[in-house]
């Protein structure tokens, strides 16, 4: 064989061993990777090759299927009373991915999730049936809240203080997901996205705003835990109005006659009195507050229920100045709906806070359960002592104070509201929020709702809790009643 032959009989085997060797390492380490990555084309016709699983509302479905037509991918996602369920389910789309309960499920929804597979399915290499996602949600109380809020922009969240189950969770303005669950929905992608009111935002979850006045609650409970008060009917060492520690900045009351100089918690929840809780905080310290709303759930970073909820803020490092604005719920305190509906569950439920979920259970086709979400655990925030002054404080504000459009006439109803500053030196409309809880000692039922309007049209002056936020927490609860 001449030298020229045997050159290129060497260089093709060389090049033959790296092709076997280029292979074995493509099937063997980056086989997993390359089927997994999600610009794979075939996950997505996988994914929508067969109806998916639902999204289950009180036994009852609020997602479907419906075959396509001219595309590869056989089936798309549609919804039922989507706009009413979207904060919930969130959106599947063959273009745009999916989140929320759809998302965070979406290898059971179509049947890709490994529990899912009988020894048929392994043997024969097939795709499963999909699963099911069986939720907390009462429709009742979801259609109430909905329908309260209405063409507000704002959220309500509505839990059970006793199980975490979280019966209601409205986000306004909200959207269609079935407009978008196509491959050819890019005008309403767009209009969505480019919307300035957000309505792809979970304001219930996903939006933390100054909750205001309704911090006071947890400032009281830091007064009560530590000692420095014995009850809320003690008197406190309250100036009117306060200065500021530091400064010359007076910080007044809402209500001007309101009887707020030294008054007890009763009356200064009662008339949300801002210079006692702003100098309480500052008498307890900001380590002691942070303790306490830490206890809440403020500062947890991994809040699932199980679609993540952003990061409630009670901040550190402040003066003293600073501080006495936190006891108010402002400078830098930052809360979820869903985290003060958790201030409100946990005063309820005699200060235990059971984990908040609104997911009871994940199924395969034939129903039986593949995973079971609902022992939710819970920890003790206050004593029970603590928990029953502050519920016995909450009804007073109810009954003849901030609170009273939340009345429901035989139950017991205790609440908070709150108008927290929006914008600098308070330029813009103020949030108005309202938290609160109802029992009907008659069934048992029991309720922990908390509401946030951000923007109602209404004029600045009209802009309170009472006005805006707790008519809305009064429908809510009164679903969940069953009144």
């Amino acid at each position: 064989m001449n030298k020229t032959i045997r050159r290129a009989s060497v260089f093709c085997l060389l090049m033959v061993l790296a092709l076997l060797v280029r292979i074995t390492w493509v099937q063997a380490y980056q086989g997993q990777a390359l089927a997994d990555d999600k610009h794979n084309r075939r996950n997505v016709i996988a994914q929508y090759a067969q109806p998916l699983g639902n999204i289950i509302v009180a036994g009852s479905p609020v997602t479907g299927s419906r075959k396509t037509e001219g595309s590869d991918l056989q089936y798309k996602r549609t919804y039922k009373d989507g706009e009413l369920y979207s904060a919930v389910t969130g959106y599947s789309s063959q273009a745009y991915g999916a989140t929320q309960l759809d998302g965070i499920y979406s290898d059971v929804l179509d049947g890709t999730d490994p529990r899912l597979k009988n020894p048929a399915d392994l043997v024969m290499g097939r795709q499963s049936d999909p699963g099911d996602v069986v939720t907390t949600i009462d429709p009742a109380v979801q259609k109430a809240a909905f329908e309260a809020l209405g063409d507000k922009k704002g959220a309500a969240v509505a839990v059970d203080p006793k199980t975490g189950e979280i019966l209601g969770m409205v986000s306004t303005p909200s959207y269609d997901p079935s407009r978008i669950s196509g491959t050819t929905d890019g005008d309403a992608w767009q209009r969505l996205t480019g919307d300035e009111d957000k309505p792809m935002v979970n304001r219930a979850l996903r939006q933390p705003l100054p909750p205001g006045s309704t911090f006071k609650l947890v400032v009281a409970a830091a007064a009560l835990e530590d000692g420095l008060h014995g009850s809320v009917d003690e008197r406190t060492d309250s100036p009117n109005p306060y200065t500021l520690p530091g400064t010359r900045t007076v910080l007044r009351n809402e209500n001007a006659s309101a009887p707020c100089e030294d008054a007890t918690l009763r009356t200064a929840l009662k008339y949300s009195c801002n210079n006692v809780f702003a100098k309480l905080a500052v008498d307890l310290g900001q380590d002691k507050v942070k303790a306490m709303a830490e206890r809440f759930g403020f500062n947890t970073e991994k809040l699932d229920v199980p679609v993540r909820a952003a990061r409630s803020v009670y901040p550190s490092g402040m003066d003293e100045a600073q501080t006495a604005l936190t006891g108010i719920g402002q400078f830098d305190v930052t809360a979820t709906p869903l985290q003060m509906a958790m201030v409100s569950a946990a005063l309820a439920n005699g200060g235990e806070l059971v984990s908040p979920h609104m997911v009871s259970k994940v199924t395969d086709a034939d129903g039986d359960t593949l995973e079971d979400l609902g022992d939710a655990g819970g920890e003790r925030v206050v004593s029970s002592a603590t928990a029953e002054q502050l519920r016995s404080a909450m009804v007073t504000v109810v009954q003849d104070g901030t609170g009273t459009n939340a009345r429901i006439g035989g139950a017991e109803v205790g609440g908070k509201t709150g108008t927290a500053q929006h914008g600098v030196d308070n330029s813009k409309t103020p949030f108005a929020w309202f938290t609160s809880y109802a029992k009907d000692e008659s069934t048992g039922k029991e309720v922990a709702v908390a509401v946030v309007v951000e923007d109602s049209g209404a004029a600045r002056s009209e802009v309170s809790g009472n006005g805006l936020a707790a008519p809305i927490a009064e429908k809510t609860m009164r679903a969940a009643l069953g009144r």
